[in-house]
């Protein structure tokens, strides 16, 4: 699905002054399907990794003082009329107010703010579990696109076409297609290969069919992903 669709494609197809397809042709079985799918996918994942998440802030509080949970505002779902913004969960990964000097920056694979027991959440992904209590309040998909930060939306838009697009009709998730494919996003560049994979997603949502096969592939390579330990 992703081999043919280019940014330039995109172009071609719709320009901004109209709904990419995804607003207008998502059926209503994947808009409540998909949901449905969230809210009973969060409910398992939390029950099931509740044995361990005592173990994973105890950790954390040990490594390095602060927070045990860290909150960052990022950009929902929205619309061209509308920029929905919600503060994302997950373990604190980093020390205590790790871009005071720099500002928003981008995440790096080796990224020298990351704390010791940060790296080995990551590497497995254990701190993004709090990202279920996003996906139960509805600010969050279990798949989607990576939400983004506001401050560097503006960079991204004026760089990227369709940028903004790309979360139109469709919730940001924990893990989709760009996640799973890409490795973490440093550049403007690496952020460009992304959106396309995201705006693949969004399409996929069209037909029902397409949306579950999808899904189905994300979470098969999510889980490769966590065993191996690469993508982001």
């Amino acid at each position: 699905m992703t081999d043919d669709l280019t940014l330039e494609t995109l172009a071609a197809d719709w320009d901004r002054s109209t709904a990419p397809p995804v607003l207008s042709h998502q059926p209503a079985s994947v808009r409540y399907g998909k949901r449905f799918v969230d809210v009973m996918g969060a409910l398992v994942g939390l029950a099931l990794t509740a044995p361990v998440l005592p173990l994973i802030a105890l950790a954390i509080r040990l490594d390095s003082p602060g927070p045990i949970l860290f909150r960052q505002l990022r950009v929902g779902e929205s619309t061209a009329q509308k920029t929905k913004l919600f503060y994302m969960i997950k373990f604190r990964s980093m020390g205590v107010n790790a871009e005071a000097k720099t500002g928003p920056v981008w995440a790096t694979k080796n990224d020298p703010r990351v704390t010791r027991v940060g790296r080995f959440m990551r590497k497995t992904r254990l701190d993004e579990i709090p990202q279920l209590l996003n996906v139960l309040k509805g600010d969050m998909s279990l798949i989607g696109p990576r939400p983004e930060r506001p401050g560097i939306v503006p960079r991204l838009e004026n760089s990227i076409p369709f940028f903004s697009e790309r979360v139109y009709g469709v919730r940001p998730g924990i893990t989709g297609l760009a996640q799973v494919y890409q490795g973490y996003d440093e550049t403007v560049e690496d952020t460009r290969c992304k959106v396309g994979y995201d705006h693949a997603y969004a399409l996929s949502l069209t037909k029902a069919r397409h949306w579950l096969a999808m899904d189905a592939m994300i979470v098969l390579r999510t889980v490769l992903v966590v065993v191996t330990g690469r993508g982001h």
